[in-house]
């Protein structure tokens, strides 16, 4: 009989390799109309509601939910939805997909252990919202908190993305009109001198704006205090552009011979001000201002909030539009971006056999989780209403 000798390795103990099989979970979704003001994106497209359906998964949905977003309730019945126009119906599905976060009386009615997934506009929240979802063990997911693979925020991106561009389309209808503007084209016509646009920080929102300026052919100039920003900026522009850091001065002669100025800059908890009342005195008689930041203060001094009934003031002879919700004005592609990105997640979480094996497999999607089981997640929520929280990583790893 012949013996084959062990190699060493052989001889050293072996971690014991278990294969541990996924087990798919259906989802059912709950789909109910958006009531925040001004609201009128939907999570979920008849395309996505297709695809889900396609999957094994069901989605109820309340009749007239996408409407605003130019969807019909044939166009998601036939893709192979649920209609229904009973509300409590709808938010007693074990998962619940929405825009805006739902109101205390909307939380109400959900289930115990149910996942909601929506936005959660930390700077709008009360303490009763957070308590509402404790008392319920609600498991929730907030849009804004998903990080992708590359450490970005796939669903802030994006609607910063249609802010942007948005905010250039706004002030061309703006300066065309002749009551509020001065029936100036948005452009470069040949023998005519450019629009001059002056956009304050270098973010994505700052980023699209440009794009489109420089697309109608406008002159652009763009100001931030981060030179990592600004150089970010020029190279994904591939186009040269005036930058600069925040001075006074600079920024005090470039709104004065601007057609447009535009307001993309975040802070920490409020957008810094970075042009003051007496500053915008002294711009252009006619001159459109478009604060992107006013959900979070916005950077202009006189900027005041407006909706999209009345989105425009005027104040020291300057257009003022200072609308927070800019996306909603563009309902369909707003709905159109956001269920790409979630629609995905939602796949990939039944797959993975629900949210806890999900979040279990994708580091982006635990990071946005802010409770879990009724147990507050997130620091930051933590620290801002002085609610006592656990670190998720404690308890699903």
């Amino acid at each position: 009989m012949s013996f084959t000798p062990f190699t060493r390795q052989q001889l050293l103990p072996q971690e014991e390799m278990l294969e541990v099989a996924r087990q798919r979970g259906e989802l059912f979704i709950g789909l109910p109309k958006e009531t925040s003001y001004q609201e009128r994106r939907i999570c979920l497209t008849p395309d996505a509601v297709a695809s889900l359906v396609a999957h094994g998964h069901r989605v109820l949905m309340e009749s007239g939910a996408g409407l605003t977003a130019s969807y019909t309730d044939k166009e998601y019945s036939d893709a192979g939805a649920e209609i229904t126009h009973d509300t409590k119906k709808v938010f007693g599905c074990p998962v619940i997909l929405k825009v805006e976060p739902p109101t205390v009386a909307e939380i109400e009615m959900m289930n115990q252990e149910t996942l909601l997934i929506s936005a959660i506009q930390l700077k709008t929240q009360r303490k009763e919202f957070f308590e509402a979802l404790q008392a319920k063990k609600i498991t929730a997911l907030a849009f804004e908190f998903i990080r992708d693979e590359d450490g970005s925020y796939p669903a802030v991106k994006s609607l910063s993305e249609i802010a942007g561009t948005a905010s250039v389309l706004i002030a061309a209808e703006l300066m065309i009109s002749q009551k509020l503007g001065k029936g100036l084209l948005f452009g470069n016509i040949t023998g005519v001198p450019p629009t001059e646009v002056v956009i304050l920080g270098a973010g994505t929102a700052a980023e699209f704006a440009a794009k489109t300026a420089i697309g109608l052919g406008a002159s652009v100039k763009v100001f931030d205090n981060s030179i990592n920003k600004l150089r970010r900026l020029q190279n994904n522009l591939n186009h040269r552009i005036f930058t600069s850091t925040i001075q006074e001065k600079a920024v005090l002669k470039a709104l004065m011979r601007c057609d447009v100025a535009i307001g993309a800059m975040r802070g920490k908890d409020r957008s810094p001000v970075v042009v003051t009342e007496t500053m915008v005195e002294r711009m252009k008689r006619g001159a459109v201002i478009i604060d992107i930041s006013i959900d979070t203060g916005g950077c202009f001094e006189t900027s005041e909030v407006t909706t999209h009934e009345k989105p425009t003031f005027v104040k020291h002879n300057v257009t003022h539009y200072c609308v927070p919700n800019i996306p909603s004005r563009y309902s369909k592609t707003a709905s159109l971006s956001i269920s790409n990105i979630i629609s995905p997640f939602l796949l990939q979480m039944a797959d993975d056999g629900g949210i806890e094996s999900a979040i279990r497999c994708n580091a982006g999607l635990k990071h946005g989780i802010y409770f879990y089981h009724g147990r507050l997640t997130n620091s930051s929520i933590a620290e801002w209403f002085s609610l006592n929280y656990t670190d998720i990583n404690l308890i699903v790893f």
